[in-house]
């Protein structure tokens, strides 16, 4: 079913248009209502199929492209948060609920590769990334652990919410990015020199440095939310055009200019939690916002989810 609405784009800037931002789709497609609050969409190329969050739930949904089905891919699920896929196509799970971040294996076992810094439980992991060396970087929130809606109520071990990275290697849990007052999306730019974080508590989208250690520099303020007071910041994604696109809450998708120009936005009938790009060309956004899972064929390209870099067994073009 398609949601026709002209005013799907809003453009703020002339650069949203003529960068074929506003080609594509006249309306939203829906292609599952029924969550109580979805998150963390990734499109699996190898399956032709999506993953999703259903976080109250506490369940993973799948939705197939070739059939259009929705089926329950895992249920009790640790309250599932942001998903994303490593370089071998594995399934990357933030669990809020079980604290934890864990990579789900070809086989389907799930092996956990982060519930503890320095010995303390992990507030309830939010989201994560993963460069090119195969480090998984994920931020951490409190999130789940304020109620039982989305988790389990408790006291934060850490007492911070920060931004952390997985060694490849080693598995070593590092804290790479503090003075959150709540980090969520993440997401690093195409060459891999610059990190940007959503902070959703403080209305910030800001962006690191990433030194050859891995550290990162002390970070700036790539865009603020300002004057849209609906806008809380999600989850981040690029486009092949150097585009910043966010999940902005109440007030859609946000489409930032590389210079940091919120140039136009996507207008979308929930409160958007998350977006991701799939579809045979990536030209598929994905959008999971409160109850419903949506999609829009756009004129503009998504950016690989496992960063740069061709892998045929994963491209179903080859």
């Amino acid at each position: 079913m398609t949601i026709e609405r002209p005013e799907l784009y809003e453009s703020f800037d002339d650069r949203f248009r003529a960068g074929r931002c506003m080609n594509g789709d006249d309306g939203l497609e829906v292609l599952y209502s029924g969550c109580r609050w979805a998150e963390g969409p990734v499109y699996v190329p190898a399956w032709r199929q999506l993953v999703w969050s259903d976080i109250p739930n506490d369940r993973l949904l799948r939705w197939d492209e070739e059939t259009g089905a929705v089926g329950v891919f895992r249920r009790s699920a640790g309250h599932p948060n942001g998903n994303t896929l490593d370089r071998e196509g594995r399934l990357i799970s933030c669990e809020q609920g079980n604290r934890r971040v864990t990579r789900t294996e070809h086989d389907g076992t799930v092996t956990v590769l982060a519930a503890h810094w320095q010995g303390k439980r992990l507030n309830s992991p939010n989201d994560s990334t993963v460069k090119s060396d195969g480090s998984i970087w994920f931020s951490d929130p409190d999130f789940g652990i304020t109620s039982d809606y989305e988790g389990y109520r408790a006291d934060s071990e850490i007492g911070a919410n920060n931004v952390y990275r997985i060694d490849p290697a080693t598995g070593e849990v590092r804290l790479v990015a503090d003075c959150f007052g709540a980090p969520n999306g993440l997401v690093f730019s195409a060459d891999e020199r610059q990190l940007f974080v959503s902070d959703t508590r403080a209305g910030f989208i800001r962006v690191f440095d990433v030194r050859d250690d891995g550290t990162l520099s002390d970070g700036e303020v790539f865009a603020a939310a300002g004057a849209r007071a609906a806008a809380r910041f999600d989850n981040l994604r690029f486009d092949d055009g150097g585009r910043l696109w966010a999940a902005a809450m109440n007030d859609g998708v946000h489409c930032y200019d590389p210079d940091g120009t919120l140039i136009g936005r996507l207008a979308v009938p929930e409160a958007v939690a998350n977006i991701s790009w799939g579809g045979a060309k990536r030209n598929r956004l994905f959008i999971a916002a409160e109850t419903s899972l949506y999609s829009v064929v756009m004129g503009v390209t998504g950016t690989h989810p496992t960063g740069p870099g061709r892998r045929p067994w994963l491209d179903p073009r080859g």
